[in-house]
Formats: structure tokens, sequence, C-alpha cells
């Protein structure tokens, strides 16, 4: 399974940066952004259409 992570900005909450990640990186990336205080906004990426 792959995530949609956006990185909010700390002023407003509105999204500034976008990636997608599979399910293995999530936890990497949610502890990197717990140690510099950076807001985070994960939800299930779409999956294409066929």
């Amino acid at each position: 399974m792959r995530f949609e992570i956006m990185r909010l900005d700390d002023i407003d909450g509105t999204p500034v940066d976008t990636t997608v990640v599979d399910a293995a990186s999530v936890k990497q990336i949610v502890q990197q952004a717990a140690a510099i205080g950076q807001r985070l906004w994960i939800r299930p990426a779409e999956s294409p259409a066929s």
C-alpha cells in the first residue's frame, strides 16, 4: 500500500510539499518529522485508474 504524505506549513497548515511512499517508509518519515516538530498529513494514496 502507498501513502501520500504532505508536509504542512507551520503558520496556516496548508500543504507545502507532497510525496508518495510505500508503507515501509512511513514510520521513518514520521519519526524524522517528530524529531524536528514538523506537521504532516498522511492519507492512503489514490490508485491510478486501470
